[in-house]
């Protein structure tokens, strides 16, 4: 038992849980954060939607192929993208990197 309480009272083990405890911090806060994110107005109806996402930059291409996995990229325009044929219980997944300001419905 002392030696477990020797490593539960090592300064490596706590600087190995406080790094734990950011990284886990980080991803709650990005998935609490996707849901304001989602702008109101995004059809209810259907199973698939169009969506701009808004970045707070021009999108470069690794951006393009992230969105690629979730949807159709049909275009973009300054900071936004265009996707078509977003899953809805995929637009969480899209709104949660930190670079993606804002996904509305494409008019």
């Amino acid at each position: 038992m002392s030696m477990m309480r020797d490593a539960i009272a090592s300064p490596r083990t706590k600087v190995v849980l406080a790094v734990i405890a950011v990284l886990v911090g980080w991803q709650v806060w990005l998935s609490v954060a996707a849901a304001g994110k989602i702008a109101d107005g995004i059809p209810t109806d259907t199973r698939r939607v169009d969506v701009l996402v808004t970045l707070n930059f021009p999108p470069e291409r690794f951006h393009i192929q992230k969105f690629q996995k979730i949807g159709r990229v049909s275009g973009t325009s300054g900071n936004s993208v265009q996707v078509r044929g977003v899953n809805r219980a995929d637009l969480s997944t899209l709104a949660r990197p930190f670079w993606v300001a804002r996904v509305e419905p494409l008019n």
